[in-house]
């Protein structure tokens, strides 16, 4: 078997806790060149060995250089072998309606934004999210109750990292560019196809304020 320890007399260019200092935030979360560009640089730098190094702990280093950011997910291939699989270290969130249908509205705002736009930040103010949400709500919906249910949801969808709120401007957010790498093109593309079966199923979740 491979031995995938560093050690600081094995020849390689680089010590074991230079790739501990990347990997364990990998481990945490989402990377940024824009929140940390020196561990931006590091990643880049031993980019092979990161991807070796999580491939034993049954794991997948996702990297956009274009768009600035890196991510673990659990291996697929680890994932379809049955009992003897990789026990899974990336946890999977079931998302709620309400959240997984805004995150596919703004995966196709940012779809548009691309499209139509030289800026490369796609900043959105909360009413323009409301406006986003409402035709899949009742026509009755209490405005007040509405625009608490999704400051609720577009803090979910924060948490989850796929949007930020702008610091000073609370009711701005801007949509990151990752959640391209988590609702691809093809899903994109079949959207439009869903929208009926959305609008004839009313957004409950912000209706009764529930997840």
């Amino acid at each position: 078997m491979m031995n995938h320890t560093v050690s600081e007399n094995s020849g390689a260019p680089f010590h074991g806790q230079e790739l501990a200092s990347i990997v364990v935030p990998l481990l945490k979360g989402v990377i940024y060149l824009e929140d940390n560009p020196a561990l931006w640089g590091s990643l880049l730098n031993l980019m092979a060995a990161v991807r070796d190094y999580v491939a034993v702990l049954g794991l997948e280093l996702i990297l956009d250089e274009s768009e600035g950011y890196a991510f673990l997910r659990s291996n697929s291939e680890g994932e379809t072998e049955g009992t003897n699989s990789t026990p899974r270290l990336m946890a999977r969130r079931q998302l709620s309606y309400p959240v997984s249908l805004l995150l596919a509205l703004l995966r196709k705002k940012l779809a548009e934004f691309d499209a139509g736009a030289g800026d490369t930040r796609l900043i959105l103010s909360r009413d323009e999210v409301v406006e986003l949400i409402r035709i899949f709500l009742p026509a009755a919906s209490n405005e007040v109750k509405l625009i608490d249910q999704v400051d609720s949801t577009l803090n979910k969808i924060a948490d989850l990292g796929f949007i930020r709120r702008l610091r000073g401007e609370r009711q701005m957010i801007e949509v990151r560019r990752i959640i391209k790498a988590f609702i691809d093109a093809q899903w994109l593309a079949d959207f439009d196809n869903r929208l009926d079966e959305y609008l004839q199923r009313p957004v409950k979740g912000m209706e009764r304020g529930d997840e």
